[in-house]
């Protein structure tokens, strides 16, 4: 019995099956969109808990830790940040700060 990788994996790696070093990066970018992600949960409930006097330094931090990790999805080849934005509960204040609607 022959194993092959799947197909969504052959296809990225211009049909040849990933290496250990493909395996090893595609590691690392999931890692890191994990941090990106924990940042995001961070600095948004500082914001949900924040008064007035410091809620527009923390909408400011929000807005920096979800362009940041926007731009992780981006370069792990997640274009589409709708779903995130609702699992993350992502205020409209941060993502107008973004440039968003």
């Amino acid at each position: 019995m022959s194993l092959r990788p799947p197909q969504n994996l052959t296809s990225h790696f211009g049909g040849s099956a990933p290496s250990a070093l493909d395996y090893e990066i595609m590691g690392e970018m999931a890692a890191s969109l994990g941090r990106a992600g924990e940042k995001v949960e961070q600095t948004l409930a500082q914001l949900a808990a924040a008064a007035m006097p410091e809620r527009d330094m923390r909408l400011r931090a929000a807005a920096r830790a979800v362009h940041a990790y926007f731009i992780q999805r981006e370069l792990c080849g997640l274009r589409n940040h709708d779903a995130a934005i609702v699992d993350y509960n992502i205020p409209r204040a941060v993502l107008i700060r973004l440039g968003a609607s």
